[in-house]
């Protein structure tokens, strides 16, 4: 199996390689629940990358992004988090090394919440500055895991919630030497409207940082989780390959400009 993560690749081997597309997995540091390990949004989005990355000669695999906007979860120890603008410039500028590199297609792994305004802004910033950009991005894994599982695989919140079953769950299956299951303990929101989003901070409703219930989250779930999300994306990725990223709608002209 060919190494695809440029962290590990010497000069000669990325020049040699031909890499044609890239995947960059971001992530944050902040506590997940007492039983998680706070790297939980990076590891599990460049492990899931590395995994995607298995199916292709041609996908590198970026340095994740460690440190994303977590704010929102600064009650809780030890929260490491960038302002939403530094954020958003890191992104960018990841972004832009890859153009001035001539790597033109991108698929962004997201795994945090935090992350998600910034990703949107820095990829239209650099959509304006360079129109050859292909982005595409798979912005909250935790809510498209529950889509594609069998009705019933999750007992509460499909799976979804910060630390919560889902997410419980694929960390013990992809690294679960890094957690302590027996400390697991989260809340069910229960207070929140149905269709509009409360801007809440974290310890607002939940005291263990923690959401859901990861007491029944398993690594057989996990495993169910990983595989199917990875299969999703390298699913996506080989229908873009086939048009070489040209997601242009049929028919669509430039009868407008000019």
């Amino acid at each position: 199996m060919a190494n695809n993560e440029l962290l590990k690749l010497t000069a000669h081997q990325v020049k040699e390689r031909k890499f044609s597309k890239a995947i960059l997995a971001v992530g944050s540091c902040e506590a997940h629940g007492p039983h998680l390990a706070e790297g939980t949004d990076t590891l599990v989005s460049y492990m899931l990358s590395c995994k995607v990355a298995d199916h292709f000669d041609d996908l590198m695999v970026l340095p994740p992004i460690t440190v994303g906007y977590s704010g929102h979860y600064d009650t809780f120890p030890f929260t490491l988090t960038l302002s939403y603008d530094t954020t958003t410039a890191v992104i960018y500028d990841y972004l832009e090394s890859c153009m001035r590199n001539g790597m033109y297609k991108i698929y962004i792994l997201n795994g945090h919440d935090g992350n998600i305004a910034p990703i949107e802004i820095a990829s239209r910033k650099i959509k304006e500055k360079y129109p050859q950009a292909r982005i595409a991005a798979l912005d909250q894994w935790w809510s498209v895991a529950g889509k594609l599982l069998p009705e019933g695989t999750f007992g509460v919140m499909n799976g979804e919630g910060h630390a919560g079953e889902g997410e419980s769950s694929i960390a013990y299956h992809l690294y679960p030497q890094w957690n302590e299951p027996e400390l697991a303990k989260g809340y069910v929101p229960d207070h929140l409207p149905t269709y509009s989003a409360i801007k809440w901070d974290f310890s607002e409703i939940t005291a263990s940082a923690a959401t859901g219930d990861p007491t029944i989250a398993t690594a057989e779930k996990g495993r169910m989780m990983a595989d199917a999300l990875v299969e999703c994306m390298v699913r996506e990725i080989r229908m873009l390959d086939e048009r070489n990223w040209d997601y242009r709608t049929t028919g669509v002209t430039d009868e407008f400009k000019g």
